[in-house]
């Protein structure tokens, strides 16, 4: 069921929605590290060795930073023989890397590790110009393999690409979702899954803009409120309990993170509202579209406008508005008809993109359309696939899908549609990807 089905279910509701925002930091693409070799550093995928790594969890560290490179899809990882180390270095006094010899298997740079007792000394090499690119320690958490150790090993790859592409990366970033009625939080390579103990009938996770609290919604028995819960200390607080009759749902941060903007259903449809992340005070009207059904706001990267669903023309729809609720304006008005039902749109990181669900052939399928209006582009075929969620390079999306015979999260990236399978375990649904992940 969608999420904007749910919405329209008004105050007799049994279930809630997502909509979500992640966060606008590192968006823009700078100027990477200009490699030398034979390749398009606008188009093709960077080839590279990540070599042997000596030490304690050596093997791990160089098998979690190969896989995040692959998945990044911006580069392409050569595998190679490890077990004569001597043959990769030149001999002489200086005893460096031969870079003859990663020339002739096509690598165009090289990521040396070693371990200190810092963390990681990492050291990238341009094969093409002979030379060190650049080089830097990063520090690592002091439990081996714990979800904060294998976070900072994230970021250091994140680093890397950065150095290269002039982009950061999201190996360091997390998505949160909702599996057998709780809510899930799990690593961007699929480890490390833990359940967030949120209240009973949770649903509907989307994070804060610095990566450390969700906001989600309740619904039922124990009453529809929104519901702010730091990642760091565990704690829950209320932000606000809808009167009888009413329900709140689909919260999402603001941008800066200050305010939360929701859909508020009741008796005679829904609208968008906001309130205050502090909490303390009382929902602000933010549209006024009586009988309609207006949910799934979603901001664009600066806060000032948002897209949302409604029905305003009798089908679901994208409209975009400004953050006063004035200025609204139809979105998706190509292909025109009664027959239509799109929903779950999020705005991306970059302010460019929209993704969203459209019914197809009786099946959603994930569309993207500029957020100036152009004509949309599928991305999905195979299955059912629904509710996206951007990833902060406004690269890659998460969404479910039913492409195995069962609801799972999957990953993809939009400029090659090359995919991968995120969750294990069936009904995995309502996707939510975080900003990157700073140092707790």
């Amino acid at each position: 069921m969608t999420r904007f089905l749910r919405a329209c279910a008004g105050a007799f509701v049994t279930a809630a929605v997502l909509a979500v925002s992640a966060g606008a930091q590192d968006t823009i693409p700078g100027r990477g590290i200009k490699l030398g070799g034979a390749y398009d550093p606008l188009h093709d995928r960077v080839p590279i060795v990540v070599l042997p790594i000596a030490g304690a969890f050596g093997d791990s560290i160089r098998t979690i930073i190969q896989r995040d490179l692959d998945w990044s899809d911006r580069f392409t990882v050569i595998a190679i023989d490890s077990a004569d180390p001597s043959a990769l270095r030149s001999t002489g006094p200086a005893g460096g890397l031969s870079y003859p010899v990663f020339a002739r298997i096509g690598a165009v740079a090289v990521v040396q590790i070693t371990s200190v007792p810092t963390g990681l000394h990492v050291a990238l090499h341009d094969v093409g110009k002979a030379q060190v690119a650049n080089v830097a320690e990063m520090p690592l958490a002091a439990s081996g393999l714990s979800r904060d150790w294998r976070l900072a090993v994230h970021r250091a790859s994140d680093e890397i690409e950065r150095w290269i592409t002039g982009q950061r990366g999201i190996a360091a970033t997390r998505i949160a979702y909702l599996r057998g009625g709780q809510v899930r939080i799990i690593d961007s390579d699929g480890a490390n899954e833990i359940t967030v103990p949120t209240d009973e009938n949770g649903y509907s996770p989307a994070w804060s803009p610095d990566g450390r609290s969700i906001v989600y919604n309740t619904f039922g028995s124990v009453g529809s409120r929104l519901v702010l819960m730091d990642l760091v200390t565990g704690r829950s607080r209320t932000l606000a309990a809808a009167p009888r009759n009413t329900q709140y749902i689909t919260p999402v941060f603001s941008p800066d993170g200050s305010t939360i903007v929701f859909s508020r259903s009741g008796d005679n449809g829904s609208d968008l509202f906001s309130i205050s992340a502090a909490g303390g005070d009382q929902p602000r009207r933010m549209t006024s579209l009586k009988g309609t059904e207006n949910t799934n706001p979603s901001p664009g990267p600066n806060g000032r406008r948002y897209v949302f669903v409604s029905d305003q023309q009798t089908h679901p729809e994208l409209y975009i508005t400004d953050a006063d609720g004035s200025n609204i304006e139809v979105l998706t008005n190509f292909d025109f008809s009664t027959k239509n039902f799109r929903s779950d749109p999020d705005w991306s990181p970059d302010g460019r993109q929209i993704a969203y669900q459209e019914r197809t052939n009786d099946r959603f399928q994930i569309r993207t359309i500029r957020a100036s209006g152009s004509t949309p582009k599928y991305m999905t075929s195979e299955g059912e696939n629904e509710q996206p969620s951007w990833a902060p390079d406004s690269r890659h999306l998460v969404f479910t899908s039913t492409r195995t015979g069962v609801r799972q999260l999957w990953i993809m990236d939009t400029e090659s549609s090359r995919m991968r399978q995120l969750t294990k375990s069936a009904g995995s649904k309502l996707a939510s990807w975080s900003t990157r992940l700073s140092a707790p």
